[in-house]
């Protein structure tokens, strides 16, 4: 079976948490490659001030902001219809919002649990299945989830984050097991990063010890994909040595 392909130029992505970190490593390594990326979070300025950057270092209009709270279901959905409804398409949703509360396993809270819950897993889950419609009519889609090392592996101090990330690992291969059975021609990624430098980001910067520096993210993502769609790349493991 062949899957069609599209070109970097042609997509539009939704980057969430995308002002920051390893969200704005990624938008900006999509929107060089000529995409246009709508990063979406809840802190307007810093989604302002990001975009504007982004676009005036490439000299053009592809980073689009758009205030969004990924625990919101309303929101959510009015995100979707939106960049839809202005694009006619939705390429590649980048699930990179995330946080974690610290609290010991013995202590945990009810509004912590649920706060983390609801911005890794649920929120992610609600907005796969708003874009996911758009992705199956179009036959054209990637979905990459950014996890950690935390959803591999159990720390005393975040237990909630690691129910998350682990839960997220669980909620991505049961999604890529429907579109395996669909023959959707849609991808599933999952990164799972160990520590990520994402204060000291000039290129010539040297991260601290134990992180790895965040282009790095960056670099695998676009390597990722510009894979052959027929090939199944699943958890991707980033850690310094």
């Amino acid at each position: 079976m062949g899957f069609t392909s599209k070109p970097f130029s042609e997509q539009v992505a939704i980057v969430t948490g995308g002002g920051t970190g390893i969200g704005r490593a990624f938008a900006e390594a999509l929107a060089a490659a000529g995409a246009k990326v709508i990063i979406a979070s809840r802190r307007e300025e810093v989604l302002r001030r990001a975009a504007a950057e982004m676009n005036t270092a490439l000299n053009a209009e592809r980073v689009f902001p758009y205030l969004f709270d990924i625990r919101d279901r309303a929101k959510i959905e009015e995100l979707v219809s939106d960049v839809f409804e202005r694009w006619q398409s939705i390429d590649l949703l980048i699930n990179n919002a995330g946080l974690a509360v610290p609290e010991t396993v013995d202590a945990i809270t009810e509004d912590g649990w649920d706060k983390v819950m609801d911005t890794n897993l649920r929120g992610v889950m609600q907005l796969v299945r708003a874009v996911l419609p758009h992705m199956r009519a179009n036959d054209f889609g990637d979905i990459v989830n950014v996890s950690s090392q935390a959803g591999k592996h159990g720390y005393a101090d975040v237990p909630s984050y690691c129910a998350s990330k682990f839960g997220l690992l669980g909620y991505a291969e049961a999604l890529r097991d429907d579109v395996r059975k669909t023959g959707a021609n849609i991808r599933i990624f999952n990164f799972c990063p160990g520590l990520v430098e994402v204060e000291n980001i000039r290129p010539d910067q040297i991260p601290r010890e134990g992180f790895i520096h965040v282009s790095n993210m960056a670099r695998t993502l676009m390597y990722a994909l510009s894979l052959d769609r027929n090939v199944v790349l699943e958890d991707i493991s980033l850690y310094a040595k």
